[in-house]
Order: C-alpha cells, then structure tokens, then sequence
C-alpha cells in the first residue's frame, strides 16, 4: 500500500473519530432504550445494524491508519 499523504491521514483521522463517536452514541441509544421496555425491537435492530457497519468501518480506517508492520 502506498504512503498517505498527510491530508488523506486528516481526512482518515477525522473520519474515524466521527465513526467512534457515532459508534458511542448508538451504543448508549440501544442501552437507553432496550433497558426502557419502551423501544421498538425492529428500530433497536436496525441500530444494532448499523452500529455493526460502523464496527467494520472503524477497524478498515485504523488498518489504513496504523497498518501492520512485519518485523
């Protein structure tokens, strides 16, 4: 993989910590609202969902970010 520029690792960084934070704040919604009785399973579902996406984005930014050095 080639080096990043310094504006591709700005743009990598602040989106990685916008899907940490979004991360965070579906995490709390899903606890407020399953601990509630009052959410809707399909809406906690569809949450659960896209905190999943979110997962899997925020683990390919920090490979990009901090790649693996083989020794």
């Amino acid at each position: 993989m080639l080096p990043l520029t310094k504006e591709q690792e700005a743009a990598f960084g602040l989106e990685l910590a916008g899907k940490r934070q979004e991360h965070a704040d579906l995490d709390a919604a899903i606890h407020t609202l399953s601990t509630s009785g009052y959410g809707d399973q399909m809406l906690i579902q569809r949450m659960k969902k896209r905190k999943l996406a979110l997962k899997d984005r925020i683990v390919q930014l920090e490979n990009i970010l901090l790649p693996d050095i083989i020794a």
